[in-house]
């Protein structure tokens, strides 16, 4: 039986008949634990729209049947904002050699098959592509053990990042907030920065 999930990448203007079904997914996505976001459509569909306007970012997108089950996004660092860029920053880091990976969200019922994995190598290889990166970097929210909302069979991610080559780093933390779905308001979250440095750079050719 053939295999009815197409992978596939986007940048710039090919991204926009996407954005409200990836909108909605991470919506449905990210209201589980560990982020347990109280979600707003509009608010998704003008966070997405910076990979259309933002140079050199991509959005690799799984289709079941023309539906779409999963979405990753990446851009180079200098195009984040502010709260993202900080810490490299203050580290002396040239933004311009780190290339940022956004988020990762997939259905449940898809998880396990590979998707993930893909989802990896496609921005890693897109980044790659481009030439002038010597750090992919991405950060993940940091919840205490005991939270109350933690399920029992949480599982954290740290084995398929590390198995993706990705490192947790010692002290690159930056904050941003969100409305938990237990909350009734914004409360500021810690997240942890993970890297992975290139070692195999693409040669441009000589003229």
């Amino acid at each position: 039986m053939k295999d009815s999930i197409r992978i596939q990448s986007f940048t710039g203007k090919t991204l926009n008949q996407y954005i409200p079904d990836i909108a909605a997914l991470r919506m449905k996505i990210f209201r589980e634990y560990p982020y347990l976001y109280e979600g707003s459509l509009k608010y998704e569909e003008e966070y997405l729209r910076a990979y259309i306007e933002a140079r050199n970012a991509i959005v690799v997108i799984a289709f079941d049947n023309g539906r779409i089950i999963g979405a990753s996004t990446g851009m180079p660092m200098e195009h984040e904002t502010d709260n993202v860029k900080q810490p490299w920053s203050d580290k002396g880091c040239a933004l311009q050699e780190i290339f940022y990976f956004g988020e990762s969200v997939l259905l449940p019922e898809y998880r396990g098959r590979g998707i993930g994995v893909r989802f990896f190598h496609q921005r890693e290889d897109w980044a790659l592509s481009l030439n002038r990166f010597r750090i992919l970097t991405f950060c993940a929210v940091v919840r205490a053990e005991d939270h109350p909302l933690r399920p029992n069979n949480y599982i954290p991610l740290d084995v398929f990042w590390n198995n993706r080559g990705f490192n947790k780093t010692e002290d690159l933390v930056c904050l941003m907030k969100w409305q938990d779905i237990d909350q009734d308001k914004e409360t500021e979250k810690q997240m942890h920065f993970w890297l992975k440095s290139l070692k195999v750079f693409s040669t441009a050719k000589s003229a």
